[in-house]
């Protein structure tokens, strides 16, 4: 999450590695990582001149994508630099015409999102492998599946709301037209096969196979418009969790037609080569090997009330007394909506699912960035950013709908309140 446009601490972007057990955050003078479960520091570089706008970890070894920013970068913003934290040094370096939005990391690709423009370059080399028109994408909206054996990348369209899915291994193009509005936030399950996509309303989570672009499910966050921060699936796509600016998590059920034909996923298969502890840590991360010159807890909003009455026991998602008569009735009433709610300050929040069963990590703040997780065997952590950083890790019942419980919080950067 960028946080440059309302910075009020020393925070300038926070994001989550691509198994979510840990975190980055790039500061008015260098980075820092922490871990999730147990949360902890576990690395911080200080940098004597200079701030880091973006930093995108890969999985938990000592190599990064780097990109300058705040009011005295590092680097220009306009600039991509491959760091390894073994070497202390840069050993890589991409350079644009124009803003860098965002970088996608994976073993074996390193994805640069400009405002109308996609990069995709090989990582053992810094070959261009592909380039992608997209519409204005201000925000560098981009997901790219973690998944060694399918590479999945999705980007917005040509169009206004539309989403391009490029399956490279099957050498296919996907088009889905996702909604009317603009794009405001999309993720890939861990295994590239499902899309989750919300529009700048808000109100509509629509899920999509990747393959053929069939719409499977379509979740309701709320009635109210609302910014969309973050969506996340859980590693067997059983759960799905996303935030907004209405100060309320909301995790829902994946329906079979969802949940149903994706790859079953080992947690630590994605991990495999970084079993250590954090991105550099104790020295104990795994490396990435390079070649040439890179390497391979407040109330809930009313307004954002998107509860049903009571929380009644169930394994599928809520949904409205009058659904029965959906035929005859408007569409917001056969929706379904969230199974659990998690209520946060109304602040920016990332969610995403965690490593422990049933649970939720998080961070938060007035501002902040929050991550969310509740699967059946992996729990991931939520970050906040804002005038403090502070994170949170929540449980919910995964056979009874209703309310989040707080297990555990934690700040970890001091706002100008706190001095």
């Amino acid at each position: 999450m960028n946080l440059q446009k309302h910075q009020e601490n020393e925070l300038l972007y926070i994001g989550f590695n691509q198994d979510y057990g840990c975190f980055a955050c790039g500061t008015d003078g260098g980075f820092r990582i922490y871990n999730c479960d147990p949360f902890k520091e576990t690395f911080q570089r200080d940098f004597n001149k200079g701030g880091i706008g973006y930093v995108e970890m890969l999985f938990r070894c000592n190599i990064l994508a780097l990109v300058g920013g705040g009011r005295n970068p590092r680097y220009p913003p306009n600039k991509v630099m491959i760091w390894d934290d073994h070497q202390n040094r840069c050993i890589g370096e991409l350079s644009f015409r124009s803003e860098v939005k965002a970088v996608k990391l994976r073993r074996d690709r390193v994805v640069v999102v400009l405002e109308h423009k996609i990069y995709v370059y090989n990582f053992a080399d810094l070959k261009l492998v592909d380039h992608i028109e997209t519409t204005s994408n201000p925000k560098g909206l981009c997901a790219l599946c973690p998944y060694s054996s399918n590479t999945v990348l999705v980007c917005p369209g040509l169009q206004r709301g539309h989403v391009r899915v490029e399956l490279y291994d099957m050498k296919k193009t996907t088009m889905i037209s996702a909604h009317e509005t603009s794009l405001s936030c999309f993720a890939l399950n861990f295994d590239g096969t499902r899309l989750a996509t919300a529009s700048e309303k808000g109100t509509l989570i629509r899920i999509f196979d990747t393959a053929t672009g069939d719409q499977l499910q379509e979740l309701r966050r709320g009635a109210d418009k609302a910014v969309i921060y973050s969506i996340a699936f859980n590693y067997n796509t059983q759960w799905l969790a996303t935030s907004s600016d209405k100060g309320t998590i909301h995790v829902f059920k994946l329906n079979e037609k969802t949940s149903g034909g994706t790859k079953q996923i080992k947690h630590n298969n994605t991990n495999s080569s970084s079993s250590s502890n954090n991105n550099n840590s104790n020295n104990k991360s795994s490396s990435a090997s390079a070649s040439g010159s890179a390497a391979a807890a407040s109330s809930s909003n009313k307004n954002d009330s998107d509860e049903k009455d009571g929380s009644s026991s169930a394994k599928s998602n809520p949904k409205s007394s009058f659904s029965f008569m959906s035929s005859v009735l408007p569409k917001y009433f056969s929706s379904e909506w969230s199974f659990a709610k998690f209520p946060v300050p109304e602040s920016r929040t990332i969610v995403a699912f965690g490593a422990e069963k049933n649970s939720i990590i998080g961070k938060y703040d007035r501002s902040s960035f929050f991550v969310f997780h509740a699967t059946q065997e992996i729990i991931l952590a939520f970050v906040v950013v804002s005038a403090g950083g502070t994170f949170y890790k929540a449980t919910f019942d995964p056979t009874k709908s209703g309310e989040c419980i707080q297990k555990s919080f934690a700040k970890f950067v001091k706002g100008a309140a706190d001095e």
